[in-house]
């Protein structure tokens, strides 16, 4: 299912971190099944993140095991590339990722593109969580 791993190029295992403050915030969940089916190995079978106001990456496939750390732990896309994937990796149109503008996006069923929302349109339910850490890249 993951023929890429193969790549030595990588820094395999693949690794996500969130903080107790983002897996605890009532918007984060756990993926067993979608569309009253169990979710299938394409979706993140056997068990699946959702963090809906983090980029993508954060909503990591196939999880095999949690650890619980006082450590900020090296992400896979740090790892890979820290200047464009941060560990706080999240969405503000206003700030650019180094190749692309985050400022409108595409949505699927919908032609054209729109205005990005601050964490995915999620910031009144979010924003409070990153308070205090205005010295942290949280946007990138």
């Amino acid at each position: 299912m993951a023929p890429a791993q193969k790549q030595t190029w990588y820094p395999w295992p693949y690794t996500e971190g969130l903080t107790m403050a983002e897996a605890t915030n009532e918007l984060a969940f756990l993926v067993t099944g979608a569309y009253g089916k169990p979710v299938s190995k394409s979706q993140g079978a056997p068990l699946r993140l959702a963090v809906p106001w983090k980029y993508g990456f954060k909503s990591v496939k196939s999880i095999t095991h949690f650890t619980f750390t006082d450590q900020r732990p090296k992400t896979y896309w740090e790892a890979l590339q820290a200047s464009e994937y941060g560990f706080w990796a999240n969405v503000n149109p206003q700030v650019p990722h180094p190749r692309w503008s985050q400022a409108t996006e595409t949505s699927i069923g919908i032609d054209g593109r729109r205005p990005t929302l601050l964490f995915n349109g999620y910031a009144e339910f979010v924003a409070g969580i990153y308070k205090g850490l205005e010295n942290e890249r949280l946007w990138v």
